[in-house]
């Protein structure tokens, strides 16, 4: 497995492809607009400057990792001769679906198809193609690049060699790959988002403000970051949407969203990508100053 395809330029599609690219794969990049792939490929340079700064790589290796990577505004022309491809694009099932057709008409028989989804069924997705033994689960975690997990979840009809497959080749690109069933959320986002929603649900309550909340499970849990902090790095929206497939899918309560986080996107407050969330990132994309909305 040698030529891999990646769609979507966004944040976790270029991450994918900065990182299979650097560990000495032909990458294709796809993604229907110019300017997002013009975008994704200056945030891959920006990405490996930082990781030369480190001396983490050196400029060769960076020109190495550049020279990997091709892009293409087109689906049918991105996916020849590819032996997985990977979907990145926006957590929209509609769109996944129908990327998920185009896939299996262009692709080759033989072509893995992986889908970076946080929540929606990879059973469901694999339903409108041919091939539902063939398509798989490869949910990365945000930076790519950095974070060391691979939930590799199986659909109902994914088979064993592409499971073992993609196991392998998580694990070729220096990840930790975990295997996973299909059920809503998965493992990361079923317990990950249930603490967010509770933590924005604290809030809501007034049992105490957003900084309060962080430092209580940044220093007791000994977690990297706060769950509002987190929350606004993953993007509301996100965490809204992920939430809603898990209460769709069981039909319990516990998964139903905060009215407070439901606002807050309907007002378009999404966290870092929007320039506020739980915190103000006018200023600086560090969570240092609350929003003006929870600082009174």
């Amino acid at each position: 497995m040698k030529h891999i395809a990646v769609i979507g330029a966004g944040t976790m599609g270029n991450g994918i492809a900065h990182t299979f690219a650097q560990n000495g794969y032909k990458v294709n990049l796809i993604d229907i607009n110019k300017a997002s792939l013009e975008r994704g490929l200056t945030t891959i340079s920006k990405n490996l400057d930082r990781m030369i700064a480190k001396d983490v790589i050196s400029e060769g290796e960076k020109s190495e990792t550049l020279s990997n990577i091709s892009t293409f505004l087109s689906i049918e022309e991105g996916v020849k001769q590819t032996d997985l491809v990977v979907e990145a694009a926006t957590e929209n099932i509609d769109l996944k679906l129908n990327i998920f057709k185009q896939l299996d008409d262009a692709c080759a028989e033989e072509t893995i198809l992986a889908t970076n989804t946080s929540s929606i069924s990879i059973t469901q997705i694999a339903a409108v193609t041919s091939r539902p033994d063939k398509v798989i689960g490869m949910h990365f975690m945000n930076p790519v690049p950095i974070m060391k997990l691979v939930e590799v979840i199986r659909g109902y009809n994914t088979s064993d060699s592409v499971t073992k497959t993609v196991m392998e080749l998580s694990g070729n690109l220096g990840k930790t790959p975990v295997e996973v069933n299909d059920y809503p959320g998965f493992v990361a986002n079923r317990i990950l988002m249930p603490m967010i929603n509770e933590s924005i649900e604290t809030l809501y309550n007034g049992v105490a403000g957003v900084s309060e909340i962080d430092t209580v499970m940044k220093l007791g849990m000994a977690h990297p970051m706060g769950p509002l902090q987190l929350a606004d790095f993953i993007g509301l929206d996100v965490c809204l949407s992920i939430l809603n497939v898990m209460y769709d899918g069981f039909k319990n309560p516990k998964y139903a969203p905060c009215p407070l986080l439901v606002n807050m996107v309907r007002a378009g407050k999404l966290g870092v990508k929007s320039g506020e969330g739980f915190y103000d990132y006018s200023q600086s994309k560090k969570a240092e100053t609350i929003s003006a909305q929870f600082s009174k």
